[in-house]
């Protein structure tokens, strides 16, 4: 394949991401290639994100949801994403069989201050950023007891069995929202169909 001097995907980034993702070699390079044009610098910045991120939910407002997303996969903190740290946001938020990495992620997506556990505060503010998704013509179809946002996230914090103070470790967390169906819903928003 070459190296990333030439303008080409580096072997070992390739072999990580064909691993770690659903993605095939060819699509890998089609994306790589399709990234290389529209960020000729190769990084992209929250801007740029919020920016590709809002066109997937055109009716709804994205940009504070974007802004967490963005954070949780800046996994070096510069403020940008490279193309490896884009194609893991890609495959980890894409719709599909919910895996237990993709529950580490949306561990790590909740955890805002990422400090190895989830308090409620994080709980309702990750589901403000989900609850704000949702274009305003679904909201009356949903269950009275999710109509909100803190009404979403006083529901997912009783699937934890926690108390207000409490805090929720990954593996709680992961086991929680394994054990219902509901609390896997609450993490996360599917536009109806």
């Amino acid at each position: 394949m070459g190296n990333t001097k030439s303008g080409a995907m580096s072997k070992e980034i390739l072999e990580e991401l064909k691993m770690n993702t659903k993605f095939s070699e060819m699509e890998l390079v089609q994306w790589y290639e399709n990234f290389k044009r529209q960020c000729p610098s190769e990084r992209i910045t929250k801007e740029e994100f919020q920016e590709i991120y809002s066109k997937f939910f055109p009716d709804s407002d994205a940009q504070t949801y974007s802004q967490h997303v963005f954070r949780s996969f800046d996994t070096n903190a510069d403020g940008t994403l490279d193309f490896k740290e884009y194609i893991i946001a890609l495959h980890m938020t894409s719709t599909g069989k919910t895996t237990t990495m993709k529950l580490e992620w949306a561990f790590g997506l909740f955890d805002v201050d990422k400090n190895g556990y989830i308090i409620k505060s994080e709980v309702k503010e990750i589901c403000t950023a989900i609850f704000r998704m949702i274009p305003k013509d679904e909201i009356w179809k949903l269950p009275s007891d999710e109509n909100t946002a803190d009404k979403r996230a006083e529901k997912l914090w009783r699937f934890f069995k926690k108390s207000e103070k409490d805090r929720v470790t990954e593996s709680e967390f992961i086991q929680g929202v394994l054990a219902n169906e509901a609390a896997l819903r609450l993490i996360q928003y599917q536009p109806l169909k």
